[in-house]
């Protein structure tokens, strides 16, 4: 059974497949085949089109087509592929907006975002011109947010492509560790096209990002901040999975979840983000299957019920199987969000076919 009708897969578990229903039904992606940043259930609207989100949501319809084999994903995934390649690219300027209505800016980390799921569609598909957009914003990212000191700058403004001054109290507005999540593009591309030049630039990633990432935690006095900069910890992490096996990556790895799951139990009674119990999940799962760190079987267990339980129920068909973005002091927040729902349900289906014993998933899959 498939979702034609809006009728569930029941080949998936219940909250994975009520998670893929809401992504491919819910109007959390538009028309024009963009995506959300998120649904305000209080306000019953749509936030804005991101092309962050999009490419996740590429990456997402790509990896529930891989595990449900059901068209609908794979045809969700090519308009939402496309509306990056035919509306949201800028192929004069080479440049990949973060919103479109206007495009006044891009990020780093949103850009490296678009070309995984760009990635992620050609693999499935072919299609040339979903590589050769990846290839032309890898090339981008290299050229337009190079900084002085060898990093990369977070921001441009366009369309001239000056970078904005970092702001110190904003992780995602300043350089940092996290971006090795975006960096993971280099990877992929360099897999794609055989090129030296991005295996290079995603190896200087690596050895600047492990430099940078022992101050990034707390990073903050106000403890919700830590949190959200939690969130972004565990992108410096998964974007070392491709180089998991060196020492220096793996050692990083394994301290890292450690200090993460300290830190995020310690402050559940104030703020809990969905996303991170369930990148936490994933990190765990892919770490084990790389030889890196063995699962902690309860720790994963207590992390699947935490992520479980953020997951929506409702006859609003905008808002049921969908996962809320998190929850302050108890309260749950009214943000049906895209990317808490794709990280959480890869982290479960991840976590059934651990426990299962099923095959090991490609790390091109990971969202």
């Amino acid at each position: 059974m498939g979702l034609h009708g809006g009728v569930l897969n029941y080949g998936l578990p219940q909250p994975v497949s009520r998670a893929g229903h809401w992504f491919a039904g819910s109007g959390i992606q538009e028309s024009s085949g963009g995506v959300a940043r998120y649904y305000r259930a209080d306000l019953g609207r749509n936030h804005a089109v991101s092309t962050e989100i999009t490419g996740y949501a590429v990456s997402t319809f790509v990896y529930l087509h891989s595990v449900a084999k059901e068209a609908a994903y794979l045809e969700a995934a090519l308009r939402a592929a496309q509306f990056l390649t035919r509306t949201a690219w800028d192929g004069a300027s080479k440049a990949m907006p973060f919103e479109i209505d206007p495009p006044a800016c891009a990020y780093f980390f949103d850009c490296g975002i678009s070309v995984r799921g760009l990635l992620s569609a050609w693999r499935v598909t072919g299609e040339r011109e979903f590589l050769d957009v990846a290839t032309a914003l890898g090339e981008s990212m290299a050229a337009d947010f190079t900084s002085g000191d060898g990093g990369y700058h977070a921001i441009l403004a366009l369309p001239g492509k000056r970078p904005f001054p970092p702001d110190l109290a904003r992780w995602s507005a300043s350089s940092g560790c996290y971006q090795l999540k975006a960096a993971m593009a280099w990877h992929d591309l360099a897999e794609a096209t055989d090129s030296s030049r991005f295996c290079e630039l995603y190896e200087r990633a690596v050895e600047r990002a492990l430099c940078a990432s022992s101050g990034f935690l707390p990073g903050h006095a106000d403890p919700l901040k830590v949190v959200d900069r939690l969130h972004a910890f565990l992108y410096f992490l998964e974007g070392l999975l491709p180089c998991a096996a060196q020492d220096r990556c793996a050692a990083a790895i394994r301290d890292g979840i450690v200090r993460v799951a300290r830190t995020l139990r310690e402050a559940a009674s104030r703020f809990e983000r969905c996303d991170v119990y369930a990148q936490l999940l994933r990190l765990r799962l892919y770490a084990d299957w790389a030889g890196v760190a063995p699962l902690d079987r309860e720790a994963a267990q207590f992390e699947a019920g935490k992520v479980a339980g953020f997951q929506a129920s409702s006859q609003d068909a905008r808002i049921d199987g969908g996962f809320y973005f998190g929850r302050k002091a108890g309260a749950v927040l009214p943000f049906v969000n895209p990317v808490s729902t794709a990280f959480a349900l890869q982290a479960l289906a991840l976590w059934e076919q651990c426990r299962d014993g099923g095959a090991q998933p490609h790390r091109h899959l990971l969202i």
